[in-house]
């Protein structure tokens, strides 16, 4: 049964595969969780970087995994413009250190992401594909959604992106409209 799962140092391994995967398709900036790179701003955010060699080492990826789970704090420092956002990495109870993926709730919209990012982004890696991993992450995520005080969820995706479309779908997504190359849904998550 797929589950989420707060970022946790035990997943290095199968993280890192993962996103040898995704890069493999040249999809390594995916939802935010391929991002290891903010550079400075003119706001006063210092940045922040994590190389490849950095996530090998035990210590590094530790480092990593406490920024991605700071991310969802008010107070935590990040670049003009974002927004809190609580990750979750999607793993299967049977195998709970084997990464499949992750999802992220934005905590509020910006103008930016109410017309292209939305609430909620997922991704899933190549090889756990077409195995409704999606689908059930999305599901589990809309009662986090809830308890953020997020009742209808904006999801987006890419208009050639006919799976992602019907995972929203799958989960009571409501096509709003279509902007640009983006299908936006707004789920609700009051249940």
């Amino acid at each position: 049964m797929i589950v989420l799962s707060r970022p946790d140092a035990r997943m290095r391994e199968s993280y890192l595969a993962a996103h040898d995967e995704f890069a493999a398709l040249g999809e390594a900036q995916r939802d935010g969780d391929g991002v290891w790179v903010e550079p400075p701003d003119d706001g006063g955010y210092e940045g922040v970087e994590f190389t490849r060699e950095d996530l090998e080492t035990p210590e590094g990826f530790a480092r990593f995994v406490r920024w991605r789970l700071d991310r969802a704090r008010e107070d935590s420092p990040r670049p003009t413009g974002h927004v809190p956002c609580t990750f979750y990495w999607v793993v299967d109870d049977g195998a709970p250190t084997e990464y499949l993926g992750s999802i992220s709730i934005r905590h509020r919209l910006t103008p930016f992401l109410l017309e292209f990012g939305g609430h909620i982004g997922y991704s899933v890696r190549p090889s756990a594909r077409r195995r409704g991993v999606a689908t059930s992450a999305l599901r589990l995520v809309l009662p986090e959604c809830r308890a953020l005080g997020i009742d209808s969820a904006l999801v987006t995706c890419d208009t050639d992106n006919l799976g992602s479309a019907a995972v929203i779908e799958a989960n009571g997504g409501v096509l709003e409209d279509v902007r640009g190359d983006k299908r936006r849904y707004w789920v609700d998550t009051t249940g």
